[in-house]
C-alpha cells in the first residue's frame, strides 16, 4: 500500500520560508513523476512543481510567481521529496499536497497523479 505523508507546513510571516518534506512508502521515489500541489481558498487545487523519473523539474505555469520562489527536490536514498519555498506572501496560504504516478509526468502530471498525501497547512501571516 502506497502511502505518502507530507510534513513541514505551519505558521510563518510574509517574506519567510518553509521547507516541506513529504515521506514515502510503498513507492520508490524516482520511478515516476512526482509532484506538489496546493489548494486555496476558494480556488481549485493547482500543480506547483514536478520532478521526472530523470530528476529534471518541471512547472505547468511557467509565469506563476512560485516559479521563482519554489524549489522542488528529492532524495532518493531517503525515499523523499522536497519543497523549498522561500519569500512566502499571503496568497500562498493553503493546504501543499505531496502526489506521485506510476508514470513519467510527460504521462502523468498534472492529470494522471496516481497516490496523494493528506496535504499539510501552510499559513502566512502580515
Amino acid at each position: 500500500q502506497v502511502q505518502l505523508v507530507e510534513s513541514g507546513g505551519g505558521s510563518v510571516e510574509d517574506g519567510g520560508s518553509l521547507r516541506l518534506s513529504c515521506a514515502t512508502s510503498g513507492y520508490t521515489v524516482g520511478s515516476g513523476c512526482m509532484a506538489w500541489f496546493r489548494q486555496r481558498a476558494g480556488l481549485k487545487r493547482e500543480a506547483i512543481a514536478a520532478i521526472d523519473t530523470d530528476g529534471r523539474e518541471i512547472n505547468p505555469i511557467p509565469s506563476d510567481s512560485a516559479k521563482a520562489r519554489f524549489y522542488i527536490s528529492r532524495d532518493k536514498s531517503k525515499n523523499m521529496l522536497y519543497l523549498q519555498m522561500t519569500n512566502l506572501h499571503s496568497d500562498d496560504t493553503g493546504t501543499y499536497y505531496c502526489a506521485a504516478a506510476l508514470v513519467d509526468c510527460s504521462m502523468g502530471y498534472p492529470h494522471g497523479m496516481d497516490y496523494w498525501g493528506d496535504g499539510t497547512l501552510v499559513t502566512i501571516s502580515t
